[in-house]
Formats: structure tokens, C-alpha cells, sequence
């Protein structure tokens, strides 16, 4: 059986971009937050960012009405009893994401698979806290989503191959190009470019150069279209901080510990383009 009806938890930056992806590919998408400000917000960003593409004569105004009623919006998880997956994205909290999978489990079907959206927690430990690990697969989106081609399909060591299978289908029919990875701290993408951007943080903080002649160093020398540190504040820098913390955890190796740079701006509350202030600031 193929995935046709997809929930999504979380209507934040990545839960809205999954879930205007889904919706636009023709998707019927539940999307869910814990109140519904959150969800009105998250709808509300759907809509702007539709209302672009049709500007830029991307879809037409009938494509983005009809991808806005694909999207069904709700704080109840019982609306997820259809759905034939349900996608965690819920900030990379590893406590909050089990309560969210319990929560899931409680409420679908038999058939249900559950994905998470997680950047680098171990999809094996996740899978493990399910009734159903072999029906438990990562699947993590690039921001922004509806720009961005790749999905990582993260294998746990019980993720079934009929799992991966659907789960590897429904990205194709999303529009992304989906990549298959084994399970490991962060990943492929995350562990090639978060330490990249935890050493150009060192780099700054040795006074070797400014944020701005960084990330012009990688742009014009190795052909990035944003700079590291430019990246890391879109990113969040308590996010990058996290994921750090995570590989340091994971690998046990000095190679990925935190700059001690990242650690006094997250505990200062500079966490980038969200705080309004990070490497650089924002209006």
C-alpha cells in the first residue's frame, strides 16, 4: 500500500516546509502543534510562501488554493488516525520526541509508520522506544524544505526494507531526491558540515580573521553559496550546539568538541537570525 494521507508534527519552520511540500505534490497533509497559534502561524507561512511562487509564476493561484486545502490543521493527535506516516518535527529534543512518538503510537493504525525529522539522534535508540521499530525510519528535510532537493532516509538496524521502500517512494513523489544512509551520528550531510562550520567558529574565535572575511573565504575559495558562519546563524546556534554535543557523545573523539566560542554565544542567548543577533545582526 502507498502513502496518500501524511501527518506532520510540528508547524514550525520545518514542519510548515514539509508539510507545504507534501500538499503541493498532492499529499493530503495533517499538520499539528500544541495550540493553535502555532498552527495558524505555521499555516499562515504556508500561504506567504505560496503566494510567492505564484508571483514568480512558479504555480498558479489554483495550484496553491488546491495545495492549501490538502492541509488539514489540528492540536489533537487522535486527527492522526488515518494517516499513513506520520513525520516528527519537533525541535532536537530527544525527551520531547519520545513523548511525541508514544503520543503517535497511542493514536494510528497498525499500518502506521512514524519518521522522525531528527538532524542527529540515533535513529536505532529511537526506533527501540516504538511498539514497532521495524515500521520507524529517520527522514531528514533541509531547510528551507520546499527549496531544497535532498532528504536523508536514515536506516535504523531495524528499519524493514518494505519501510524504506514506501518511505524512499513517497520522497521521489515529494519532489526531493532522496539519499539512504546507516545510522550514525549525524549522519552524512550533518557530520561532513556541522564540524566545518564548529572549526570556522574556532578559527573566528582565535582571531584568525573577521565573520566576514570567513565566509567570504569560502565562498570565493571553495565555491559555498553562504558562508559558515552565515550558516550556522540561519541554522540557530543553539542547534549546531546541540548536534556538537551530540557527535562529541556519540564518537567519543576530541575532533568534534563544541568551539568554546559557540558555547558562550548559545549561553549569552545569540543563537543567530532568530535572536536577532549571532556572528552577524538582524533587524
Amino acid at each position: 500500500m502507498s502513502i496518500k494521507i501524511v501527518g506532520v508534527v510540528g508547524a514550525g519552520t520545518m514542519g510548515n516546509g514539509i508539510a507545504q511540500t507534501l500538499a503541493v505534490a498532492g499529499f493530503e497533509t495533517i499538520m499539528l502543534d500544541i495550540n493553535q497559534a502555532a498552527v495558524d502561524k505555521g499555516l499562515a507561512t504556508i500561504s506567504s510562501s505560496l503566494d510567492r511562487l505564484v508571483k514568480k509564476e512558479k504555480l498558479s493561484a489554483d495550484d496553491k488554493a488546491a495545495a492549501l486545502a490538502r492541509i488539514k490543521t489540528t492540536t489533537q493527535m487522535s486527527d492522526m488516525k488515518g494517516a499513513d506516516i506520520v513525520i516528527e518535527a519537533a525541535t532536537e529534543n530527544e525527551a520531547l520526541k519520545l513523548k511525541i512518538f508514544k503520543d503517535i503510537e497511542a493514536n494510528v493504525g497498525d499500518h502506521t509508520i512514524i519518521a522522525s525529522n531528527t538532524s542527529s539522534i540515533s535513529i536505532t535508540r529511537l526506533a527501540a522506544t516504538v511498539g514497532r521499530p521495524d515500521q520507524f525510519i529517520g527522514m531528514h528535510f533541509f531547510n528551507p524544505v520546499p527549496m531544497m532537493a535532498l532528504v536523508e532516509l536514515i536506516r535504523g538496524l531495524q528499519t524493514s526494507d518494505d519501510t524504506h521502500a514506501k518511505v524512499e517512494a513517497m520522497g521521489k513523489a515529494m519532489g526531493k531526491t532522496p539519499i539512504t544512509v546507516k545510522n550514525a551520528p549525524g549522519f552524512v550531510v550533518n557530520r561532513i558540515l556541522v564540524p566545518m562550520i564548529n572549526e570556522a567558529i574556532f578559527v573566528l574565535g582565535e582571531g584568525l580573521a573577521t565573520p566576514e572575511d570567513i565566509d567570504a573565504g569560502m565562498k570565493l575559495g571553495c565555491g559555498q553559496p553562504m558562508g559558515p558562519l552565515a550558516l550556522a546563524d540561519m541554522i540557530g546556534l543553539d542547534t549546531l550546539l546541540s548536534v556538537m554535543e551530540v557527535f562529541y557523545d556519540g564518537f567519543n573523539d576530541s575532533k568534534y568538541r563544541p568551539a568554546p566560542l559557540l558555547k558562550e554565544m548559545v549561553a549569552a542567548g545569540y543563537y543567530g537570525r532568530k535572536s536577532g543577533r549571532g556572528f552577524y545582526t538582524y533587524a
